[in-house]
């Protein structure tokens, strides 16, 4: 598809060999330090030491070839194969997906905290990269200066993700046992001068370090002057706004730049009032706030870090979604057909003309049209939000109990927030299905919903 470009090889092989190197060295220092500190375990009767040091060896060997330049050594994906990837990948899939894994891996939690699958996992997830480098687009767009720390921080996310939920689980089999959590048992006291300062001081020296290194191999992704005649396409906004840019999709500016932003702060805000838990202050658990822990993770790593992971990686020239290894075509064309909900109700189903109010039409008639035109998304907002929480009451024994505990106005205002919270998903499951643009819209007044 792409051809044999010498020039591409030649930096991808500058790349691939220390990249390979360096899984290399990674696993056979996990391979030492099991064998020296006694701590390795047995998979399919081997010993997980062993195990390591032939993924060592392989990668070493790798290496080499991938350094060579020749395409026909340097390992990778076949066209075939990252065709029929780009084919099934699309944002339902994604954003579907993602939802699956993430509560795939809470109820599978004591099988993925298990240090040998965790390890598995990250040389699988390594290796996949690896492969993937040696597509053309994919290797032009992750090796941006911009996308750098991003796939780094992916990384990071996703250790520190497993270091909580593994501390959690711990703990869990420790009150089971009648045993406190391990945080209790670490009492040690230490001076800020000079234990604590010392420390801070060689963190900084080593990130100083390492920030100078990075300075020396990448580029600063520093463009040209702005210019009104001339603007990047896509033009991308911090990779931290990204979630919020990604709403604008979904959302008219005021709801995704303003309201949702503000209940994500309010919400934050007012967990210290409307949780009744007490469980869990002080150390990791998950069995004792599970409500509250998936929560969080829904709220974070499926409403927010996928959709800066989308924006990033996915989101090419006019916004349009792209497959992990499609060339940015600015001439794509994404045949949408958004239609409001009073449409679908009023010309769809009914086979009626919209009501409108006319020119002439006073303040209260003029209303009058434009609340009967919205009554069906009015409606439905309203029973989402209104009439939603108090049937979950009557129908979830979950629910019912935290009404109780909590009262009505604790309740309400929770449920409230998670009902905004999930719109989020409904809405954009809607549009990518339905092609459903507004719920509510009232563009006479610059309200849109």
């Amino acid at each position: 598809m792409h051809g044999h470009n010498p020039a591409f090889y030649e930096t991808l092989s500058s790349f691939l060999g220390g990249y390979y190197l360096s899984l290399a060295a990674m696993n056979g220092v996990a391979a030492c330090y099991l064998w020296v500190s006694g701590r390795g375990r047995r998979l399919f009767g081997v010993p997980t030491y062993l195990l390591w040091l032939f993924s060592a060896l392989a990668f070493t060997i790798v290496s080499p070839l991938a350094a060579s330049g020749d395409p026909a050594l340097i390992p990778g994906l076949s066209q075939g194969f990252r065709n029929v990837l780009d084919a099934i990948f699309n944002p339902v899939v994604y954003s579907v997906g993602s939802l699956v894994l993430v509560f795939g891996m809470f109820f599978a939690r004591r099988f993925f905290v298990n240090p040998t699958v965790a390890w598995i996992v990250l040389n699988s997830a390594f290796v996949f990269m690896g492969l993937s480098m040696t597509d053309p687009d994919f290797f032009e767009i992750v090796k941006k200066p911009d996308n750098v720390p991003i796939v780094g921080m992916v990384y990071l996310l996703g250790f520190f993700t497993w270091v909580g939920a593994s501390q959690a689980v711990k703990n869990d089999d420790r009150r089971r046992q009648g045993l406190g959590p391990l945080e209790a048992e670490d009492q040690e006291k230490v001076l800020v001068w000079p234990d604590l300062v010392y420390t801070e001081m060689i963190c900084m020296i080593g990130l100083m370090a390492l920030l100078i290194v990075w300075a020396i191999l990448l580029q600063a992704p520093l463009e040209e002057p702005a210019s009104s005649v001339k603007t990047p396409n896509p033009s991308k906004a911090p990779w931290y706004f990204l979630g919020l840019q990604e709403m604008l999709v979904y959302f008219d500016p005021w709801m995704a730049g303003v309201v949702l932003p503000s209940m994500v702060v309010f919400g934050l805000m007012a967990v210290p009032f409307i949780d009744f838990n007490k469980a869990g202050n002080g150390y990791y658990t998950i069995d004792e706030r599970k409500f509250a822990y998936m929560t969080f993770q829904f709220g974070f790593l499926v409403l927010w870090v996928t959709l800066i992971v989308m924006g990033t990686f996915l989101r090419g020239p006019n916004w349009n979604f792209f497959g992990l290894y499609e060339t940015w075509d600015p001439h794509k064309v994404a045949a949408l057909n958004n239609v409001d909900l009073s449409e679908i109700v009023w010309i769809e189903m009914l086979g009626m003309e919209r009501p409108r109010p006319a020119p002439d039409d006073g303040l209260l008639v003029g209303w009058s049209k434009i609340l009967l035109r919205e009554s069906p998304g009015i409606i439905l907002v309203v029973l989402y939000l209104a009439v939603l929480p108090p049937a979950l009451v009557l129908y979830s024994k979950f629910f019912r109990g935290m009404f109780v505990r909590m009262g009505f106005l604790r309740y309400m205002l929770l449920t409230n927030l998670l009902l905004f919270m999930m719109m989020l998903p409904i809405k954009m499951v809607c549009r990518w299905t339905f092609n459903l643009k507004y719920i509510i819209a009232i563009p006479e007044y610059l309200t849109n919903f």
